[in-house]
């Protein structure tokens, strides 16, 4: 265990727990393909919370946000202008046209995976296109970065300097995280270079890098339901997130699929 710059402590991962921590996002990986098949024009978004937690469940894992500080869902499912926590349910259907974040956590023997895609529903306008491309680059932009004796700020400086190059936002309000036998660990993952120093990336290290992109503005609110996050000017917003251990040999991306190539 070590001590970052602001006091908190970071814990680093022996690599029987990163092993452990690569079964449980392969579990969200799973779990994120399933539904990328599944979207389509008239789905529900409760109908794909349920099919997140039937797979989840039958791969012996829990469901990491349900419950979670009262979060009510298995899933975080956002369209639009959402840009993250939004609630599943019966009435909101899928529309060509739409794009939706898909954000899904477990805790599997005793560590949690997370991770998040925002896909196309139908055909959707070359800008939100765009969007999803640079938003999804960003990513694996901060990814890279993830090198023992690098500072987390090259990480946000990646992601930052990705986006807004393409003219896109960054939000500054939520953040990544470490995570290991918490969901929400030491140290945070800006995806903006703040001006403080940031503490330094260690040899079994694991962190959870979500770039949230936004297509206007970067200002965001929270709905009346405490939960769901969107953007100010209602633009839309897109999500991407992988769980990164930091090895001697570089980033291991703990939820890429493994029919993937999980190097950047």
């Amino acid at each position: 265990m070590n001590k970052g710059e602001n006091g908190k402590a970071i814990t680093v991962k022996t690599p029987d727990e990163i092993a452990l921590m690569h079964q449980a996002n392969q579990i969200v990986a799973g779990v994120l393909a399933l539904l990328e098949g599944e979207i389509a024009p008239g789905v529900t978004t409760y109908t794909l919370d349920k099919a997140a937690e039937t797979y989840c469940r039958d791969h012996h894992a829990v469901p990491a946000f349900k419950g979670y500080r009262g979060f009510p869902a298995s899933l975080c499912a956002s369209i639009n202008e959402e840009v993250v926590h939004g609630i599943p349910s019966k009435q909101r259907y899928l529309r060509s046209g739409d794009i939706i974040s898909l954000d899904f956590g477990t805790l599997y023997k005793g560590f949690y995976g997370d991770a998040a895609i925002t896909v196309p529903v139908g055909e959707v306008r070359p800008e939100l296109a765009h969007l999803l491309e640079v938003a999804s680059t960003s990513l694996y932009r901060g990814i890279e970065q993830v090198q023992v004796g690098n500072r987390i700020s090259d990480i946000s400086r990646a992601i930052q300097e990705c986006a807004e190059g393409h003219g896109y936002s960054v939000v500054r309000q939520f953040v990544g995280h470490g995570i290991g036998s918490q969901l929400h660990e030491a140290p945070e993952v800006p995806n903006y270079v703040q001006r403080q120093a940031s503490p330094r990336i260690l040899d079994g290290m694991v962190l959870a890098i979500e770039p949230m992109i936004n297509l206007g503005g970067a200002k965001v609110k929270i709905l009346h339901d405490q939960w769901t996050v969107v953007t100010a000017d209602r633009k839309p917003s897109a999500h991407f997130e992988h769980s990164v251990a930091a090895t001697a040999g570089g980033p291991l991306v703990l939820s890429q699929r493994n029919d993937l190539n999980g190097s950047c």
